[in-house]
């Protein structure tokens, strides 16, 4: 390939450094996709003749099957995805495949291949959050009105529905898929025809070789387009924020499927028993999107540190772009499909959360704002108060509502038998009805406004 200026080949160590074909054979569709169009568009600005582009076209396609049926060959000596489809299409027809890498370089090549197989990466991704989305709606929708704690520092709070505590996700995984659409549109640049770094002296058609590859244009400088890796971190920075959020929700079904919260049982499909405990019912696939999310982070954080310091254009470290990618990848598409199947078909057990809900004095917030509704008494003072009835309440060992009127009173004489009606988890839930509030009401009218941004049937 580039033999001609050195008199000696490369070092073992040198071949070894230097091969990415291991991880970049997976470029092959869109190195061939890629390929397919640029002869075609040399045909058509007369640079290669339509017979040298027949020829080189058909036997592109005879290799696209070869790597279909039998995988891509490693061979270390052609070092990279593109060598080793131009080294096969040499054998196949002969020396006029050398007029394929005529106008490029395989700077704008790899940018190209690689661009391709993101912005796939990046749809996959969509489809895969748009899966748990629609698994979240479905179950909220099913437990609107289904009451449990909810927490702050993990200690109770105030009441709040499974619906409501369910769609705070899907706000989160709709920002989420946001991210993702958004990188498509950035990166929706074609820079095949950039040539190594300068742009090419041959007259091309770059439109042409654009609107193949399904790209809005072409890009518009080309030491930016060979050397720009901005749509990798893009998506790798969508995966991490992705990857946080499906953390969080696997640890809330870590906890409540453990035996003292009891909230969750977790589908068998995505439970693991235990070598020698045979009581024991692991939440290992959300144990593993927990800890995922800490390699995607990783990998983001790997290619930022490898595209900080480097001029332009192309430098040979970007050759480790592609790994950190691939890898993210991979555990993002898996850690979506493990909860979209978590979500949907995990067993709630209602009734504990109820009593849970009911055992925390949830409703405390409740009596404060009654006492400011009713008894016309300032917040901090009705605080306080309130404050006093729940150490008599945890003195007597019951809920708040298990007070007599008379225990009441003897806190705050402005205190009456109306105060009842705002102390259970019911009228709690159903008080909190202000637009984003957990009300089932206002659950409800989410749900349906959730399933109309997804597009769904109702």
């Amino acid at each position: 390939m580039w033999g001609g200026r050195f008199a000696e080949g490369p070092s073992a160590i040198m071949r070894e450094i230097n091969a990415s074909i291991p991880f970049d054979k997976i470029l092959w569709r869109e190195d061939i996709e890629g390929s397919r169009a640029h002869v075609a568009m040399l045909a058509r600005q007369g640079i290669v003749s339509a017979e040298d582009a027949g020829t080189i076209d058909r036997g592109l396609q005879q290799i696209a099957a070869e790597y279909e049926r039998d995988g891509v060959p490693e061979d270390w000596d052609l070092e990279d995805i593109h060598m080793t489809v131009e080294a096969r299409l040499t054998e196949i027809v002969g020396p006029v495949a050398g007029r394929l890498h005529t106008a490029r370089s395989r700077n704008d090549q790899v940018a190209t291949d690689f661009r391709m197989w993101v912005r796939t990466a990046n749809r996959r991704a969509i489809a895969g959050i748009e899966a748990v989305l629609a698994a979240l709606v479905a179950r909220a929708e099913e437990h609107a009105g289904t009451i449990m704690p909810g927490f702050t520092h993990l200690q109770t709070a105030q009441p709040v529905t499974l619906g409501h505590h369910l769609l705070a996700y899907f706000e989160m995984l709709m920002r989420d898929r946001s991210r993702f659409a958004d990188a498509l549109v950035r990166m929706d640049e074609c820079p095949l025809g950039s040539a190594a770094l300068a742009g090419t002296g041959f007259d091309l058609d770059r439109d042409m070789t654009a609107e193949a590859l399904g790209f809005a244009q072409p890009t518009r400088n080309s030491l930016d387009a060979v050397s720009d890796r901005d749509f990798a971190l893009d998506y790798l920075t969508a995966a991490s924020q992705c990857s946080l959020h499906l953390s969080r929700l696997a640890e809330e079904f870590i906890i409540w499927a453990s035996q003292p919260f009891g909230f969750v049982k977790l589908p068998d499909t995505l439970s693991t028993g235990s070598s020698i405990m045979p009581q024991k019912r692991n939440p290992d696939a959300a144990e593993l999107v927990r800890g995922h999310a800490g390699r995607v982070i990783g990998c983001a954080t790997s290619l930022m540190i490898t595209m900080k310091g480097l001029p332009l254009a192309y430098s040979k470290d970007m050759q480790d772009d592609k790994p950190p990618v691939f890898e993210a990848a991979g555990l993002i598409d898996l850690s979506l499909a493990a909860m979209a199947g978590m979500v949907a078909d995990s067993g709630f057990d209602t009734a504990r959360m109820r009593r849970a809900a009911e055992a925390g004095h949830a409703t405390a917030t409740d009596l404060a704002d009654w006492l400011v509704r009713q008894a016309d008494i300032p917040f901090r003072e009705a605080h306080h108060i309130t404050g006093a009835a729940v150490k008599l309440a945890d003195e007597q060992g019951v809920a708040l509502d298990g007070l007599s009127i008379d225990d009441l009173k003897a806190i705050d004489e402005r205190i009456d038998e109306r105060v009842f009606d705002a102390l259970s988890v019911d009228a709690s839930v159903a008080a909190r009805a202000s637009y984003g509030g957990t009300a089932p009401q206002r659950v409800r009218q989410q749900v349906a406004a959730a399933k109309q941004r997804l597009g769904m049937e109702d």
